[in-house]
């Protein structure tokens, strides 16, 4: 019961070999291209949200900021897409395993810490202390501001990697319940399998602009 459960969560496929990762890469196909003189709908739909996210990105990131907003729009696409992949029928969710979360989540988060160290030196150090803290309490603060400065990459990809399991081993739950249903109750089991393919969708996309969004934060605090 437990292998089956855990089964689409595998990414080893034939001969041991862990091709199932390959379908990352799937959502290359997926990104709508200009072929036409006039665009198609799903082009124009996705310029919009594009749009919309690198005006809200550079935003976040300040007016004196010099940084671009390509790599947090590439990184909520590449989630994005990867998440809705996976809530198709026999396709790997690479989004759940923490081996792509936390590759993604760590360079970013060396690489804001080593420019805002050795750019922003001073800057950085006042971060450790919040404005109006008690002298006595500034020990305290400076270790609990690292604390949370340090768990910051583990904390975002464990929140998206546990939200994409979450959903799915619930949607397979009750999926494995079907053999011993009455007809009455299938229906009611596909309704609500249907209502929670629904609220995984709002997952994938809650999820993946979580995580760009805050990304675009910690990168905001070492400009």
């Amino acid at each position: 019961m437990l292998m089956n459960l855990f089964s689409s969560f595998d990414p080893s496929s034939n001969w041991n070999l862990s091709l199932n990762w390959m379908s990352s890469l799937m959502c290359l196909i997926l990104i709508p291209s200009m072929f036409w003189l006039i665009p198609s709908r799903l082009n124009m739909l996705w310029m919009k949200i594009t749009n919309t996210l690198h005006k809200e990105f550079k935003t976040l990131l300040g007016p004196t900021s010099k940084g671009s907003t390509l790599i947090f729009v590439s990184l909520f696409s590449f989630i994005l897409m990867n998440n809705f992949l996976g809530l198709f029928p026999y396709i790997f969710t690479s989004t759940s395993h923490m081996t792509l979360t936390l590759g993604l989540a760590l360079p970013l988060w060396l690489t804001f810490m080593v420019f805002g160290w050795i750019n922003h030196t001073i800057h950085m150090f006042a971060h450790l202390v919040p404005q109006g803290t008690p002298p006595i309490l500034m020990p305290f603060m400076v270790c609990i501001e690292t604390i949370s400065n340090v768990i910051r990459p583990g904390t975002l990809a464990i929140r998206l990697s546990a939200n994409m399991i979450a959903g799915h081993l619930l949607m397979t739950l009750l999926g494995n319940t079907g053999q011993s249903l009455s007809i009455m109750m299938i229906n009611l089991l596909i309704v609500v399998q249907l209502l929670l393919l629904l609220l995984e969708s709002a997952v994938a996309i809650i999820q993946s602009y979580v995580f760009a969004v805050l990304s675009t934060l910690y990168s905001s605090e070492v400009n």
